[in-house]
């Protein structure tokens, strides 16, 4: 059986991200998710939640 990745659930025949891209590195970088902010592990930009 393959691995699941906790980043994109498939929806029909499409992978749907559920994590966001840093917006300083771009595409291809996904933010941690935590439970109090979003950090960027390559870059260290964070966002905290409301």
């Amino acid at each position: 059986m393959a691995k699941r990745s906790a980043c994109y659930t498939v929806e029909g025949d499409r992978a749907v991200l559920q994590k966001r891209h840093c917006p300083r590195c771009g595409p291809g970088v996904l933010m941690a998710a935590h439970p109090d902010r979003s950090a960027c592990g390559k870059c260290g930009y964070t966002e905290f939640n409301k």
